[in-house]
């Protein structure tokens, strides 16, 4: 009986510094805090659909350009960061299972695993645009890849560069996010109580991933685009 005392005053404790004085408890700040940020991935969801949609438009009016372009892409280095995210889901869902669990030691190594995943996926990402750079695909007055139709094989780079390099500012954030839950969850900070922090963190960092799994199969799965890995 004694240890549930301890265990009920010690979440008292947790919930009481935890809580937001302008919410009513901690399941109120919970929702709100899920709400809030499902609001902004309904947001985020409709400025990445538009930039998808252009790209699907144009496809479609300069087919053979799009062809020509996809066969630029590494496939392997596309495939190669697809499955890190992947593995990066894996590891922000057991952190945020950890959390749950109150494991701070376990979620912290969990957050860890997961930005460390992040980084590598944007250092393939930079590997990518670095080979990019050597062949000469960036749209502009550095642009030397000689194809036919070179307007709209730029169009097509350009849309590349925005939706991939949107993606990798996100993909930033997000490790710089997870690096301070991890810092925190070392100082005890997360709890069966409160670990709300970790969950709508959990939710952005996943919808990055998705975000990734849409824009892969685009760029890099359409005919052509296996020729790109010799680059």
């Amino acid at each position: 009986m004694a240890d549930s005392h301890t265990v009920e005053r010690t979440s008292d404790v947790v919930a009481a510094h935890a809580l937001g004085h302008h919410f009513a408890d901690m399941t109120q700040q919970r929702d709100s805090s899920t709400l809030g940020m499902w609001v902004f991935l309904v947001t985020e969801i409709m400025f990445f659909g538009g930039l998808i949609a252009s790209y699907l438009i144009y496809r479609v009016a300069y087919p053979e350009t799009w062809h020509i372009g996809s066969s630029h892409m590494s496939f392997w280095l596309g495939t190669t960061n697809t499955v890190i995210l992947l593995c990066s889901s894996f590891t922000m869902a057991m952190a945020v299972w950890a959390s749950q669990k109150g494991n701070g030691r376990l979620t912290m190594w969990l957050l860890l695993m997961t930005a460390t995943l992040g980084i590598g996926f944007e250092c393939v990402k930079g590997l990518e645009y670095y080979q990019h750079f050597l062949e000469g695909a960036l749209p502009g007055p550095y642009w030397h890849l000689h194809v036919v139709n070179s307007l709209q094989a730029q169009l097509f780079f350009l849309i590349y560069y925005i939706m991939t390099g949107l993606h990798a500012l996100h993909l930033a954030i997000g490790i710089v996010i997870l690096l301070v839950l991890a810092y925190k969850a070392k100082k005890g900070a997360f709890t069966p109580y409160y670990h709300t922090p970790v969950h709508i963190t959990g939710l952005y960092w996943h919808f990055v991933d998705i975000v990734w799994v849409f824009l892969y199969p685009l760029l890099y799965l359409i005919p052509g685009s296996h020729g790109g890995g010799a680059h």
